[in-house]
């Protein structure tokens, strides 16, 4: 059996200014898949992620939660992280965690769960000062699933991380995954998604230039190849 659609664009433009920042987007991610959306500097893949969050409107297009056209209720069940997470240097992981669980009306009963989820549990006390950016990172995720979401969307989440962060990363988003979580994450980093995602998506210019399997996008078998080749014709 398929697995549910989580979220889906079909013609989503998007306008900044005078730059087309999307224009005609097409994009499908299902439950219990991390969806890798892959694309240079400015291609339009933070305001696409934007969108799909909530936190910015489309000039056009259809976007559709869960199987529903958006509204803002669908929300609720999706975990956002676009920018570098917001923290107070003088809380640790459980203060920050206990000031969001309030704010979204969440059971603090399920932070340490969560904690050991990210794996924080032994920096639960450790003020965010003393964090590395790895760290920081991984609280950012766990204040996202806070409300256990059945989409999360991530925008550059191993950007600026050592080889080990970037490990660490990658095996929460594949343990989330089996969880039957969707995670739908933005790189420009081709060797990141492809020890990550299940489906990928390749933005140039505002536009879906590629939607489908790593292996469709090979070029005789070399991923980088077929990933350049594919920009070269841009």
């Amino acid at each position: 059996m398929a697995a549910a659609t989580a979220v889906r664009v079909s013609g989503l433009t998007k306008r900044l200014g005078n730059h087309q920042a999307l224009a005609g987007v097409e994009l499908e991610a299902a439950a219990g898949q991390v969806y890798g959306l892959l694309g240079p500097n400015g291609a339009g893949k933070t305001t696409l992620l934007k969108i799909i969050a909530g936190l910015a409107r489309q000039d056009s297009g259809l976007l559709e939660l869960f199987g529903s056209p958006f509204e803002h209720g669908a929300l609720r069940e999706v975990g956002t992280l676009v920018t570098e997470p917001g923290l107070w240097a003088r809380y640790d992981a459980a203060e920050h965690l206990r000031m969001h669980a309030r704010l979204r009306g969440v059971d603090p009963a399920v932070i340490p769960g969560l904690l050991e989820t990210v794996g924080m549990s032994e920096f639960a006390k450790r003020r965010v000062s003393a964090y590395s950016l790895g760290m920081r990172w991984r609280l950012g995720i766990a204040i996202a699933l806070l409300a256990w979401p059945r989409l999360l969307v991530l925008d550059e989440p191993t950007n600026g991380l050592d080889p080990v962060g970037m490990r660490d990363v990658r095996t929460l988003l594949r343990r989330l995954a089996a969880d039957g979580v969707a995670v739908l994450v933005s790189s420009h980093h081709l060797d990141q998604i492809a020890h990550t995602c299940d489906r990928i998506g390749v933005l140039a210019e505002g536009r879906m230039r590629y939607q489908g399997s790593l292996d469709g996008l090979a070029l005789d078998g070399d991923l980088e190849e077929g990933f350049f080749a594919l920009l070269d014709r841009v």
